[in-house]
């Protein structure tokens, strides 16, 4: 095993962690909302009691510490409709219930608003957003939507949002010959497989997003490469259809290195074609991916 393979396999075993740093959060003007209007904020109480005090729960929000925690929940509130669109937060009741300094109060909620989830007005308050308003292709919001009541809805546009970008990325990146990319994607192959002889699903499935998050860089369109985040998203989504990348086997693997092969020898047209065969949905499920339309 290569001395890269030996690495990976190390780190997906360890723990994430991440530095809290609020810096100068209070600088950020928040308008509390009039009293008259408080009267129809948000009831924490009939919310999920495992929310409770945000400093016991694990870190969530990319392991933030309190602050990722709260816009972690706050977040999960809003997609799941817990927190209806339109309704005032109000940072002392958000305080309260959580157990936070206002400090971290508002920097969550800045963190949510620059999401599209949540709006601060003078005079108005801090209100929930319509989902018309909010930034879809965000990796929180797609992981808040796939494991809520729209997981469904979610997963299959992941899926058909996929079939379009992947395809695509991989006949564009056979133009660029580049070696040390060539290798780096071979490595993820040789990662993937010997994760899966080890039955060590994390460390498949982190070598299996570098290595579609690593195409999708390589093929020399920088609106595409905007999109990658949402194909590591779509790959760290567990549960819904499946696709080749979601179960570690040999033909998936053979996919893998189909398209490693393909690239090397320039051939977008066999490297596209290798793709979409990764990304076909299993049999057993049912297909989300649709069909061509006839013209």
């Amino acid at each position: 095993m290569s001395t890269l393979a030996h690495t990976m396999m190390t780190a997906a075993r360890s723990a994430d962690s991440g530095l809290a740093g609020p810096g100068e959060l209070d600088r950020y003007p928040y308008a509390e909302a009039p009293v008259t209007e408080r009267l129809g904020a948000p009831s924490w109480d009939g919310s999920d009691p495992e929310l409770g005090r945000v400093g016991r729960r694990s870190a969530g929000n990319r392991g933030r510490g309190l602050h990722g925690q709260l816009v972690q929940q706050l977040g999960q509130m809003i997609v799941s409709g817990d927190l209806g669109a339109d309704r005032p937060l109000v940072p002392e009741e958000i305080g309260q219930r959580f157990e936070v300094s206002r400090t971290v109060v508002r920097e969550s909620l800045r963190v949510l608003e620059a999401k599209g989830l949540v709006s601060a007005r003078p005079n108005v308050g801090t209100r929930v957003r319509p989902v018309s308003d909010w930034n879809l292709l965000d990796p929180d919001i797609i992981e808040w939507r796939a494991f809520g009541p729209q997981r469904d809805n979610q997963r299959r546009e992941l899926s058909e949002l996929r079939w379009t970008i992947e395809p695509l990325a991989a006949r564009l990146a056979a133009g660029h010959g580049r070696e040390d990319v060539q290798q780096r994607l071979s490595d993820m192959v040789e990662i993937m497989s010997h994760a899966m002889g080890q039955g060590d699903a994390l460390t498949f499935s982190r070598a299996d997003a570098e290595f579609h998050s690593l195409l999708i860089q390589v093929a020399g369109n920088r609106m595409l490469e905007h999109l990658s985040g949402i194909v590591s998203s779509a790959l760290q989504v567990s549960g819904g259809p499946v696709t080749g990348c979601d179960r570690p086997t040999d033909a998936s693997l053979g996919h893998h290195a189909r398209i490693v092969d393909a690239l090397a020898a320039g051939d977008g047209a066999a490297a596209e074609a290798a793709m979409r065969q990764l990304l076909i949905v299993h049999p057993e499920v049912e297909r989300v991916v649709p069909a061509p339309r006839e013209h």
